[in-house]
């Protein structure tokens, strides 16, 4: 099967439709899949529930997609860098499903594992307990949090193959690989694609079997705060 397609618009060709469940890797601005998440801007789909760390900032990754209200619901764990996602939440526009970070990961990596729910300590006591079962193990609560599978997958790589074998670099690696196992179908976009034999086993962090789209995009690769330091005076 041919995986690698010419861009985000081809990669999403025939898997949008509205109400659609959708993760996106990145951590901040690092990692994100830029290309597809424009692509999904562009397609117009709405009312998308969106799996992922935060929302971008305003005006870049999945920000572009609250700024055109395309989607109604986040599953996410940080939300301090964007103000129309803060605006929206406090109007009662978009639905927030809140996730400390850790149990956020757990749930997609649970998802993509085959793992229905799993029992944390994290939370409980606290909202984001409420509603859900609470068991005690050995002395100690813990509350059940569900695994976490999407539609689609969208993710962005380092280096792939032709069989859609995926590396990722340093921190861009962040939620990537574990979102690329818990979509019902998965997307990539990579800054290079080389021939399938030329990446090192052993160096391969997410296998192709879990890939059904490649393509190579454009980064800009924004940065999300700059921090400078003053030049000492001569």
């Amino acid at each position: 099967m041919r995986k690698i397609v010419s861009d985000a618009r081809a990669a999403l060709d025939g898997l949008t439709f509205d109400g659609m469940t959708v993760m996106s890797g990145g951590f901040g601005l690092c990692g994100i899949p830029e290309n597809l998440i424009a692509g999904l801007r562009d397609s117009g789909v709405k009312g998308l529930t969106v799996i992922s760390n935060n929302a971008g900032v305003d005006g870049f990754g999945l920000g572009q997609l609250l700024e055109t209200r395309q989607i109604a619901k986040m599953i996410s764990s940080y939300v301090g860098e964007n103000k129309e996602f803060e605006r929206q939440y406090l109007a009662g526009e978009l639905v927030l499903e809140f996730n400390p970070q850790g149990t956020l990961a757990e749930r997609i990596r649970a998802g993509g594992a085959g793992i229905p729910a799993f029992f944390t300590a994290t939370g409980v006591g606290t909202l984001v307990a409420e509603g859900k079962e609470v068991r005690n193990f050995n002395g100690r609560d813990y509350v059940m949090e569900t695994g976490l599978v999407a539609d689609l997958a969208i993710v962005k790589a380092w280096k792939a193959d032709e069989r859609g074998n995926l590396v990722f670099r340093k921190t861009a690696r962040n939620f990537n690989p574990m979102m690329a196992t818990a979509g019902k179908v998965t997307l990539v976009e990579v800054e290079e694609i080389v021939p399938t034999g030329a990446l090192d086993p052993d160096h391969i962090h997410t296998p192709g079997v879990y890939v059904d789209r490649l393509f190579v995009g454009t980064f800009e690769k924004r940065i999300e705060q700059r921090t400078i330091r003053q030049r000492e005076a001569v």
